[in-house]
């Protein structure tokens, strides 16, 4: 499903050159509950990032599906995530003036889903995630979890095959965590979506049915369990 071939990305920052990646390769099966990890400058977002197509590389190239996506241009990019990806944040990024309906339910309304099937998806999803009596609160109404949860099913309700989530327990309690967690393992047996995360939370590496470890832009293990 994900090819990441001899990747490379450099940034420039003043007059020095930062090696964020150097010449990573992997690849990624569907299904698959993984997680990359590594210490702070690893490399681990930056390699989310291209993967997830917010990015592009400085060399090599990302296969989507057979896609070449680092040949495509930023709109180009916009639309692919829009139609292929689910993203899960550290922050939530919920948009505060919205129900936890109208944010999960937000990107169907940009595919044009008509109302009926709208309303029918994303109360089901609401209900997987345990919020089927919350669709009206906003996110100042829902505690940390129960804001994550209206930020896994928003990444869902498009049916994506990659779902990304970079750090989705670094704002919550361990207890919290580890139900968000549950949740994300419950979903990838039942709908066969493979999830990748960044971390660096143990939790969420003990929990990874594989854990790739960056060093340095590099990957130092690679481990299926």
């Amino acid at each position: 499903m994900i090819k990441v071939d001899n990747v490379t990305k450099k940034y420039h920052v003043g007059t020095l050159d930062v090696n964020a990646l150097r010449g990573v390769s992997l690849e990624i099966g569907e299904g698959e509950f993984l997680s990359i990890a590594g210490p702070s400058g690893s490399g681990k977002t930056t390699l989310l990032n291209l993967i997830g197509c917010l990015d592009v590389s400085t060399t090599g190239e990302i296969y989507i599906n057979d896609v070449a996506v680092s040949k495509k241009n930023k709109d180009e990019l916009a639309l692919f995530r829009r139609e292929n990806l689910g993203f899960v944040f550290q922050t939530f990024n919920l948009i505060p003036v919205l129900t936890a309906f109208e944010n999960v339910s937000f990107a169907l309304s940009l595919l044009n889903v008509d109302g009926k099937e709208l309303k029918e998806r994303t109360m089901k999803l609401l209900a997987e995630v345990g919020l089927e009596t919350m669709e009206h609160r906003f996110p100042r109404e829902l505690s940390g979890g129960q804001q994550q949860r209206v930020a896994i099913a928003r990444a869902l309700i498009k049916e994506p095959q990659i779902v990304l989530a970079d750090e989705p327990t670094a704002n919550l309690d361990s207890t919290t965590g580890s139900e968000i967690l549950k949740l994300m393992q419950e979903l990838n047996r039942k709908h066969n979506t493979t999830f990748i995360f960044s971390t660096h939370d143990k939790m969420v590496m003990d929990l990874a049915k594989r854990l790739v470890l960056l060093h340095d832009g590099e990957i130092t293990s690679d481990k299926r369990r």
